[in-house]
């Protein structure tokens, strides 16, 4: 039986990058990334998508991870792709009505002429890094800060609790994004990243938390052994791995 290829996608503030996997979570060619243009309506990010797609080996099925709330495929709210030029620059009043509500999942189906799901970007990139048993908290640090959760495999229904103000009014995005990881140094920063993982612990009591995204890498050796046994910082490249391993997840989790 021919084994089945999967185009992974992970949808960022700043990149869109995409490879072609099989079941194994191997690749079958050079990953693709290109720069996430702005603005961008959603039938750019259809075509981005697309334009991808073609330069990769032909898939059988699709996976994509975007930043927001996506409930069963359809865009409840995205922060990035709203903006005129990318993230935190101004909000285009235009752009929010052509994204709330659009179904993703079927223009990507249609436009790609393969079985898609669409999922958060952090839920992607747990579906590639989780052991699939006891409760497993998977948090992402890049432009923001992402996150899923899992019971026993099962994905929870997403919570953009990242948006929630943390003190005085800052939010954990604000907090912990790239923005602030470049003013504060790598060192203050990581500092930031112990202290929420400390905060958080009594909200989730997980068995296992994972850190990944494109900064978890930047956190310090010092910061690294405060974390604790039960922290993991997993590579970013479980972003695209997660795209094929998401497949496999209990259907009533699908997005």
């Amino acid at each position: 039986m021919p084994e089945t290829l999967t185009l992974a996608v992970d949808c960022g503030g700043g990149g869109i990058k995409a490879a072609v996997l099989d079941e194994a979570g191997t690749a079958h060619a050079a990953p693709v990334r290109v720069r996430t243009p702005y603005p961008l309506p959603p039938s750019l990010l259809v075509d981005t998508v697309a334009g991808i797609a073609d330069s990769l080996p032909r898939a059988h099925r699709a996976t994509v991870g975007m930043p927001g709330m996506i409930r069963h495929g359809v865009v409840v709210h995205t922060p990035h792709y709203i903006t005129r030029s990318g993230p935190r620059s101004r909000v285009e009043p235009e752009l929010v009505t052509a994204w709330s509500s659009f179904d993703v999942r079927a223009a990507l189906s249609e436009r790609l002429a393969v079985p898609a799901m669409v999922l958060n970007d952090a839920e992607v990139h747990g579906a590639g890094v989780i052991a699939g048993s006891g409760l497993e908290l998977v948090l992402t640090l890049g432009t923001g800060l992402g996150s899923a959760l899992f019971d026993g495999g099962l994905l929870a229904p997403h919570l953009e609790w990242s948006r929630a103000p943390v003190r005085r009014g800052t939010t954990y995005d604000e907090l912990i994004g790239e923005p602030e990881r470049r003013r504060l140094g790598d060192g203050l920063w990581s500092r930031r990243v112990v202290a929420m993982v400390e905060g958080l612990r009594p909200v989730f009591w997980w068995d296992r938390l994972y850190l990944g995204g494109g900064n978890s890498r930047r956190i310090t050796p010092a910061a690294l052994a405060r974390l604790g046994d039960d922290v993991v910082i997993v590579p970013n490249s479980a972003a695209l791995v997660g795209g094929a391993r998401a497949w496999e997840l209990p259907r009533e989790t699908w997005g």
